[in-house]
């Protein structure tokens, strides 16, 4: 719409897009949380304060000191009452200067009064006899050491403790109203949510997953949650429960997975998602495809790799990444930011999905990265200009940061191949353990990756035969210190592929664009009780 006048500026209004539902859903939470966090911060603030003057007040009333002896007024050293005499008190009055040297001259003895001391008589004037002097109280004793460090103790422990219950308060205020403002967001989620490619108003259409999935065993613990085995029907399913602080991870894997074309062979299958209980105790189910053999960091320690095998899990690996990366058909570009061979699982034909997009970022035309924090994921997988701090926030860093930790899971699996020389016996080790131990810290990586430029070490041998060698070549380059060096996915999947063995089987064809990547329905899997 267009609105014009006389001497004024035209304006031009044009219609806002509507955001997702997810993100809707995350900005309010956002919203919701900077409104809970002021109104503690200013509570807090308020009761600091008070209590500060309150204390500052009582130490002024108590810390007081006595009065000192020199600050009395003096006492006669014989004591009894003393006496004074007025020698005159008006102009009538005569003074006579011989007889007493005290007297006032002339020009001050009006509106005075000049009192003489006299032991026994009266020379002249009028006598004036004072009162009795008041009993002077003893002053209370002047403050010691001890108590001067009696007082410091109680003065400054009991505010740092009134600080700390006010702060305990507060948090337990702030965790109450977050568990009540979750309670409320997701009273209008669906149980079962289906992606946006199989249509609007189909996420109704089946019941909730809680009186259908039954829970067997926990098969694996991460940063968001624990992984169980479950039964859906007759099926296995894997159940990924996240707790209440969490919630927001689950709201971010599950919009990754509701995006167009994520049905995809080299992508877990994704199921659905449901929620168990309310404010504190409410948990956040998302439930997916289950695999036996778990995931490729496991399968390493006590297996190793024929190379159909380990050509046939590097191919899975680069076509999920290429597909992640990828543009079209309605699918934005997605970086995964904490890819790793624990976040690999490995299906029983031997082929591999990717998992865990609690960390993932979507990359949608004409849109930023919002408020996405550049150091993040696993510091052994980090990428040395995220160990730096010093990432573009650009669709491409972040695409480049996925290759660098895509070659340290290539380097895992050629070193487990038995081509390369790899001992079932010999001890499986992650990229860089050598050089900084099984749980490097922060300061470990920087000084190994981004310093001394440590890469994993490549073995002679593995360069002797022509897939690894191929294979190394490629994980070089894609852990090449600089960023822009590095190979895309789609690059990495082509010199992959090139190496097919022949006894190796190809991994299964990706969907094309027009297939229905609908998960299944909840009723088609439940037809049998379930059975752990």
């Amino acid at each position: 719409m267009r609105l014009s006048f006389r001497g004024a500026t035209v304006v031009t209004l044009r219609p806002t897009r509507a955001r997702s539902p997810p993100v809707q859903l995350s900005r309010q939470v956002g919203r919701r949380r900077l409104i809970v966090y002021g109104e503690l911060f200013t509570m807090a603030a308020k009761c600091t304060i008070r209590f500060i003057l309150l204390i500052l007040g009582t130490q002024g009333t108590v810390l007081a000191a006595p009065p000192m002896d020199e600050n009395l007024p003096p006492r006669p050293k014989g004591g009894g009452v003393e006496t004074r005499y007025c020698e005159f008190f008006n102009d009538s009055s005569v003074c006579d200067e011989t007889n007493n040297p005290n007297c006032l001259p002339a020009d001050m003895k009006r509106e005075k009064c000049q009192g003489i001391e006299s032991d026994k008589s009266l020379e002249a004037g009028m006598l004036l006899q004072t009162e009795s002097p008041p009993e002077r109280i003893p002053a209370s004793p002047s403050p010691n050491a001890d108590d001067d460090t009696n007082a410091v103790i109680a003065y400054t422990l009991t505010p740092l403790f009134i600080i700390f219950a006010v702060l305990v308060g507060c948090y337990l205020l702030y965790r109450r109203r977050k568990g009540s403002s979750f309670a409320e967001l997701a009273s209008g989620e669906a149980s079962l949510s289906r992606p946006p490619s199989a249509g609007a108003g189909m996420e109704n259409e089946t019941g909730g997953l809680l009186s259908q999935v039954t829970l067997c065993e926990v098969r694996a613990r991460g940063r968001f949650g624990a992984v169980w085995r479950a039964k859906l029907g007759p099926k296995d399913v894997a159940v990924k429960v996240f707790p209440l602080q969490d919630k927001q991870s689950w709201s971010a894997e599950q919009e990754i997975y509701r995006l167009p074309r994520m049905d995809h062979p080299d992508i877990l299958h994704y199921i659905g998602v449901d929620k168990k209980g309310d404010n504190l105790q409410a948990e956040y189910w998302l439930i997916t495809a289950y695999h036996e053999k778990g995931s490729l960091c496991d399968y390493l320690k006590a297996h190793t790799l024929t190379w159909a095998d380990a050509w046939r899990i590097a191919a899975c690996v680069a076509r999920g990444l290429a597909h992640l990366h990828e543009e079209g058909g309605g699918k934005p570009a997605v970086a995964h930011r904490d890819f790793k061979s624990k976040n690999v699982l490995l299906k029983a034909d031997m082929s591999a999905c990717i998992a865990d997009f609690g960390l993932a970022l979507i990359f949608v035309a004409g849109r930023g990265c919002g408020d996405a924090h550049g150091q993040v994921g696993t510091r052994r997988y980090m990428a040395p200009e995220v160990l730096d701090g010093a990432i573009n926030f650009t669709k491409d860093a972040f695409l480049r940061i996925d290759m660098y930790a895509c070659a340290l899971v290539l380097w895992e699996i050629a070193s487990r191949c038995n081509e390369g020389g790899a001992e079932p016996s010999a001890q499986y080790r992650l990229p860089l353990e050598e050089e900084v131990g099984s749980h490097p810290g922060l300061e470990e990586m920087q000084e190994a990756v981004v310093q001394r430029k440590l890469r994993p070490h490549i073995p002679p041998q593995w360069r002797e035969h022509p897939g690894l060698f191929v294979l190394c070549d490629t994980m070089e380059e894609c852990w090449d210190h600089d960023a822009e060096a590095r190979l895309s996915a789609s690059c990495v999947l082509e010199r992959v592929a090139a190496q097919r063995p022949a006894t190796a089987a190809a991994p299964s064809p990706a969907p094309p664009l027009s297939q229905d990547t609908t998960p299944l329905l909840i009723h088609e899997l439940a037809e049998q009780q379930p059975v752990c």
